[in-house]
C-alpha cells in the first residue's frame, strides 16, 4: 500500500498512533457479516432516505407525466398556445430532451462529484430540477420549451447518480439494500403519479404546463430536505484520508454527522466506528485520489465491469420495447380500458410498483444474486413467449397477456431495482463518484439507443424475432450475472471492497 511516508494514512486516528495502525495488516472486517455495533434509530434513518429518494420520484413523474403533455400540448383547443403545431422531430425534442438533459447531467456528474460531495450535488440538483420545472411550465415558445426539458434533464442526471451513492453511504448496512431499492419504488411511484395527473390534466386549457410545473415544489422540499441533513460521513473520511482538508477537523464533523444519521441508539460508540471506517479505508488503499487510468484497471476495472454491465443489460434487454407493446397486446385480449394508452400505462405503473414493493421487502433477506437470477430467467421465459406469439401463436392472445405480466413483474423483482442497488455498493468510496457518473452514462446512453433503434429494427426484422433477440440478451446476462456480478448482502461497504473487487 503506498502513501506517503511523511503523511502516515491514517496517524490522525485518535488513540492510536501511526505505529500500531500501520503494523497491523488485518482490516477491522467484519467476517460473518454481522454488524451488533451499528446502532441505529429507524425514525433517523427514515430522512436520509427520503429527501434523496425525492430526485427518483422527480425522475419517474416526469416519465410518466410526459407521456400526457405531450397529447396535451398538440391540441388545437386546449394547449392554449398559437405554436401547437409541432412536427414529429419537435414532439420528439420535448419527449426526449430530459434524456439528453441527464446524458449531460451524467458527464458533469463525472468531474465535481468528489470534490463538492453527495450533499451538495443532491442540493445543485433539486435547484436544477426547480428552475427547469418552472421553465418549461412558463415557456413562451418552443426554444425555451426544450431549454426547460434540458435543464430538468440535467437534475435528473445529477439526482441519479448522488441519490444512490448518499444513501449507501448513509444507511445502515442491514437495511441498505431495502432502502436504496425502495430508491426504485420512488421512481415508479413518481411514474403512476405522473400517469394519473396526466391523465385528470389533459383536458384542462394548458394542462401540460400545470403537469410540468407540479414538479416544482417537490424539487423545493427536495432541497430543503437536503440542505438539512447532513454530509456523508465516507466522504468526509475519504477527505481526510487523502489530505483534503484537516483531518482532525473533517473526522469530527464525520463523527458529528453519524450521530445525525443513527440517532440517539448510537450511542458513545460513533468515534469507534469512525476509527473503524478509516482503518477498513487504509487497509483497501484509499489514500491516492484516482487517476484517469487507474479507472480501467485492477478493481476499479472489476467494479465499471459488473457496474456497467448491470445497467447495460437493464436497457439492452428490452424493457423500453415491451412496454410499446403493452396496449395492443391487453386489447387484443379483451381489456376494454386497453383503448386508452394512459389506462394502460396506470394499471402496469400500479404492477410494478407492488412488485417493486416486493423485491424491497425481501432483498436484504434473499440477497441481490437470487433476485438477480431468478428474475431474469423469467424475463427469458416471458420474451420467449412473446416472441412467439407475434411468430406462431397471433390467435392466442392469453400468451401474450403472461408474457407482458411475468416481463414486467421479473424486471421488477430484478433489474429495476438491483441494477441501481448494486452500482451503489460495488464501487470503492475514491471510485465511486466517477464509477457511478460512467454507470449512470451507459444507462442513459443505452436507454437512448434502444429506445431510438426499436422501430427501425421492428419495421426491418418484425417483433417476433426482435423479442427472440431480447430473449437471447437475457439468456447472456444470466451468464454474466453468475460468474461476474458478487453477492453483497449483509457487507459493509468496505466489506465489499476488500472482499468482492
Amino acid at each position: 500500500m503506498a502513501s506517503d511516508p511523511e503523511q502516515p494514512p491514517i496517524s490522525f486516528l485518535e488513540g492510536k498512533s501511526s505505529g500500531e495502525i500501520g503494523s497491523a495488516r488485518e482490516p477491522l472486517l467484519n467476517v460473518n457479516g454481522a454488524h451488533d455495533s451499528e446502532n441505529y434509530s429507524i425514525y433517523a434513518a427514515i430522512l436520509p432516505f427520503l429527501f434523496p429518494a425525492l430526485g427518483g420520484l422527480l425522475y419517474g413523474y416526469d416519465i410518466g407525466a410526459t407521456s400526457s403533455a405531450t397529447i396535451s400540448i398538440q391540441s388545437s383547443t386546449s394547449s392554449g398556445i398559437t405554436w401547437y403545431n409541432l412536427s414529429s422531430v419537435e414532439i420528439g425534442l420535448v419527449t426526449s430532451g430530459s434524456l439528453y438533459g441527464a446524458l449531460i447531467g451524467s458527464l458533469l456528474a463525472f468531474s465535481i462529484a468528489d470534490f463538492i460531495g453527495r450533499k451538495r450535488e443532491l442540493i445543485a440538483a433539486a435547484l436544477v430540477y426547480l428552475v427547469g420545472a418552472l421553465v418549461t411550465a412558463v415557456a413562451p415558445n418552443f426554444p425555451v420549451l426544450v431549454v426547460g426539458r434540458l435543464v430538468f434533464g440535467l437534475g435528473i442526471g445529477l439526482a441519479m447518480h448522488a441519490a444512490p451513492m448518499y444513501i449507501a453511504e448513509t444507511a445502515p448496512t442491514s437495511i441498505r439494500g431495502l432502502l436504496i431499492s425502495l430508491k426504485e419504488f420512488f421512481i415508479v411511484l413518481g411514474m403512476v403519479a405522473g400517469y394519473g395527473i396526466g391523465s385528470l390534466l389533459v383536458d384542462t386549457v394548458s394542462g401540460w404546463r400545470y403537469m410540468f410545473g407540479v414538479s416544482s415544489p417537490l424539487a423545493l422540499i427536495m432541497g430543503i430536505g437536503m440542505f438539512l441533513l447532513p454530509d456523508s460521513p465516507r466522504w468526509l473520511l475519504l477527505c481526510a484520508i487523502q489530505g483534503k482538508g484537516d483531518s482532525k477537523n473533517l473526522k469530527d464533523r464525520a463523527i458529528r454527522c453519524l450521530c445525525q444519521l443513527r440517532g440517539q441508539s448510537l450511542g458513545v460508540s460513533a468515534p469507534q466506528q469512525v476509527d473503524e471506517i478509516l482503518a477498513e479505508l487504509s487497509y483497501v488503499g484509499e489514500e491516492k485520489e484516482v487517476t484517469l487510468g487507474e479507472l480501467f484497471r485492477g478493481k476499479c476495472k472489476k467494479a465499471l465491469v459488473i457496474g456497467g454491465g448491470l445497467v447495460l443489460f437493464q436497457q439492452i434487454t428490452g424493457q423500453p420495447s415491451v412496454l410499446y407493446y403493452a396496449g395492443s397486446i391487453l386489447q387484443s385480449a379483451g381489456f376494454s380500458a386497453a383503448s386508452d394508452a394512459t389506462r394502460v400505462s396506470i394499471l402496469l405503473g400500479l404492477f410494478k410498483l407492488i412488485m417493486t414493493g416486493a423485491a424491497v421487502g425481501v432483498v436484504d433477506r434473499l440477497g441481490r444474486r437470487p433476485l438477480l437470477l431468478g428474475g431474469v430467467s423469467g424475463m427469458a421465459i416471458s420474451l420467449f413467449l412473446l416472441g412467439s406469439y407475434y411468430i406462431f401463436l397471433d390467435n392466442v392472445a392469453v400468451v401474450a397477456v403472461i408474457g407482458l405480466l411475468l416481463y414486467v413483474g421479473c424486471y421488477q423483482i430484478s433489474f429495476g431495482p438491483i441494477g441501481w442497488l448494486m452500482i451503489s455498493e460495488v464501487f470503492p468510496l475514491r471510485l465511486r463518484g466517477r464509477g457511478l457518473s460512467i454507470a449512470v452514462l451507459v444507462n442513459f446512453a443505452a436507454n437512448a439507443l434502444v429506445t431510438f433503434a426499436f422501430s427501425p429494427l421492428k419495421e426491418l426484422l418484425g417483433a417476433g424475432i426482435l423479442f427472440y433477440i431480447f430473449c437471447a440478451i437475457a439468456a447472456a446476462s444470466l451468464g454474466f450475472i453468475y460468474f461476474i456480478v458478487p453477492e453483497t448482502k449483509g457487507l459493509t461497504l468496505e466489506e465489499i471492497e476488500a472482499k468482492c473487487l
